[in-house]
């Protein structure tokens, strides 16, 4: 059976494009087809170490995890991940290639369409049908020319397309019909149809707009997806914001600060999901509030970051934090933050040079051109040794006498970061801390939890994969979608 195809493009960011196709890999999967993702070009911070060793975008990570498989570079082949409002590393088949402003990726792009079209080829003779996200919108006329993102792509591998739209923001009519009519002649032919996400009330109500937009544009709507409320799913990039759940019983309280350029936050999304962690990011311009533990996430950009956290005078709240006996976690750039410099002589970051760290551990890094890429496994240095898994990505290399009390002592005999003496702060570069069970409880001890509910995210991600399936299965027009899509 030859290799079908389907692509997902949104009439804006956020519409619902990578949980449509997260749950389409994950349907088809339950029917049997083997089934695989493809993002073409991914814009995002949130990454994923691959089982070839590289790096893709959290999204397809999550996607593959849907359709059963490990993460491949493949399935996204492109990932820029900004450094600056208008610089970006480039990410080639998993690896870095090098930073460009955005006049010069856009010349660089025919190159990286040769990348797409390779892993693409590939994808194609390895599995039944492969699932393609867009991104942001195919309207932004403004990058029309040499697209490899959203139409410029299916248009190259003549892949159908299905428009989704965000009814909860608001002018969903209006996003369709002018997205549509923003398409050439040939790119509006390939829109097979419509689906319509986060729609909560009486159907009934909505079907005469349904029915108008049928017969406005020639294109069937083939669902209307509900909104789900509580899903817990790795964000591709904007954090989700938390909601305040009346009922939690929280007995301990976390804070971290949302620095400008902040990576795989998702790190955190277990810590949002427990049931006695009142959680709570902290935005640009608030102080910050009283605190059992703070945890200093990752960075893209740790020097600048490391800038703005002292404009905000959270290194002086932090120290603050200390003296009162509350406890600190830095996590890959955070924990480079918490030394007593950051060394840049390449400029890989922004400009060469040198910044102080917080000098809250006796340890000094140094960013270097060849990035850490690494799946992990080992145990916390913490009472009872629990075990973890994680990942690693990062360019810096971090060397002190802060080393000699690591805080993980991994499957392959490596140290990793830093315990201080009065164990109130704990640093490491290794991503997914805490969704091991065992760790996150651990962890939470160590900060001041204790006996706390057990709390298994990788179980409660799998759960919501399939309550998210099951809701998109139910909705979809599959009779309208047979000429697409695999049959089972």
């Amino acid at each position: 059976m030859s290799c079908r195809s389907l692509m997902v493009q949104g009439t804006t960011s956020d519409a619902g494009k990578t949980t449509l196709v997260a749950a389409l890999c994950r349907i088809l999967k339950r029917r049997g087809v083997k089934v695989a993702p493809f993002k073409p070009q991914n814009m995002a911070l949130n990454s994923a170490v691959t089982v070839d060793g590289g790096e893709i975008g959290r999204a397809q990570a999550l996607q593959a995890l849907a359709a059963g498989l490990a993460p491949h570079s493949d399935f996204n082949p492109v990932l820029l991940k900004p450094t600056t409002d208008k610089t970006a590393q480039i990410i080639i088949h998993g690896r870095v290639a090098m930073n460009l402003d955005a006049r010069d990726y856009h010349a660089y792009k025919p190159r990286a369409m040769g990348a797409v079209l390779a892993s693409w080829g590939r994808l194609t003779a390895a599995y039944d049908c492969v699932l393609v996200e867009g991104a942001g919108s195919p309207a932004e006329i403004n990058l029309r020319d040499r697209d490899i993102a959203n139409m410029g792509f299916a248009e190259a591998v003549d892949c159908p397309v299905i428009l989704i739209a965000d009814i909860d923001r608001g002018g969903v009519f209006a996003h369709l019909i002018g997205t549509l009519d923003l398409l050439s002649l040939s790119e509006q032919a390939r829109v097979k149809g419509f689906v319509i996400n986060r729609f909560r009330g009486d159907i009934s109500l909505l079907e005469p707009g349904l029915l108008w937009l049928e017969e406005r544009t020639g294109k069937p709507v083939l669902g209307v997806l509900p909104y789900l409320h509580g899903l817990m799913l790795d964000a591709e990039d904007a954090i989700a914001p938390v909601a305040v759940d009346p009922e939690k019983q929280a007995k301990i309280k976390i804070v971290a600060p949302v620095v400008p350029r902040i990576s795989n936050h998702n790190d955190l999304d277990p810590l949002r999901l427990h049931p006695e962690v009142d959680f709570r990011w902290v935005a640009p311009g608030a102080a910050m509030p009283a605190a059992d533990l703070i945890v200093l996430p990752g960075s893209k950009a740790v020097r600048a970051d490391l800038d703005w956290l002292r404009a905000q005078g959270w290194e002086a709240a932090i120290k603050k934090h200390l003296r009162y006996g509350g406890k600190l976690i830095g996590l890959c750039g955070g924990y480079q933050m918490l030394g007593r410099h950051i060394h840049d002589p390449l400029g890989l970051e922004g400009a060469p040079g040198s910044t102080p760290g917080l000098g809250l551990l006796d340890a000094d890094t140094t960013l270097a051109a060849e990035k850490q890429l690494r799946n992990v496994s080992g145990h916390l240095a913490l009472p009872g040794q629990p075990a973890m898994t994680g990942y690693e990505i990062h360019l810096g290399v971090t060397q002190g006498r802060a080393l000699g009390h690591p805080a993980v002592h991994l499957a392959d005999a490596r140290p990793d970061g830093a315990i201080s003496p009065d164990g109130q702060i704990l640093a490491t570069y290794c991503h997914g801390l805490f969704d091991h069970p065992e760790t996150l409880t651990a962890l939470l001890a160590w900060a001041g939890l204790k006996a706390s509910t057990a709390v298994d995210y990788p179980a409660r991600r799998e759960a919501d994969l399939d309550r998210l399936a099951d809701a998109v299965e139910a909705a979809l027009d599959w009779g309208r979608l047979a000429g697409v899509l695999p049959e089972a």
